[in-house]
């Protein structure tokens, strides 16, 4: 976990503690700030312990997360992949979408480009793929 704090971000960090704790009181305040931190993490370590040991398996701090607890402790592979399967044939129809829209875009450009260069006659285009009819998922693909 690390922070983005700049120069400035730091000096105003600092002159608010002086401000607040005073010079002689903040080196104190920091040392108490990280013994607490130390503690939290220190109990967060032991709190996923205890709760590995409970459970009979291996559990890290992002584990705790609901949807990710659910999804790695309590479904086996075979009840994810039946929860993936109907949306994975809409996926790959999306992504085979957007791979042709990228090559058409790609193409375009390289065509723009050479509208510049009257050097050559641009080769003739190929003629457009026949629409494909768009697949229709019933209920009973579904389950």
């Amino acid at each position: 976990m690390g922070f983005d704090i700049g120069g400035w971000e730091f000096l105003v960090i600092i002159l608010v503690g002086v401000f607040i704790f005073g010079p002689d009181r903040l080196p104190k305040a920091i040392s108490d700030g990280v013994k607490m931190l130390r503690q939290v993490r220190q109990m967060a370590r032991n709190a996923t312990g205890d709760l590995s040991k409970e459970l009979g398996t291996d559990i890290q701090l992002e584990d705790l997360h609901p949807k990710t607890f659910l999804r790695k402790h309590l479904l086996s592979e075979e009840d994810e992949a039946a929860l993936r399967k109907p949306l994975q044939g809409i996926y790959d129809d999306v992504r085979g979408v957007a791979d042709q829209v990228k090559r058409d875009a790609s193409d375009a450009a390289a065509a723009a480009k050479n509208v510049g260069k009257a050097t050559a006659p641009a080769p003739a285009a190929a003629p457009a793929p026949a629409p494909q009819p768009a697949v229709r998922a019933s209920w009973d693909d579904v389950t």
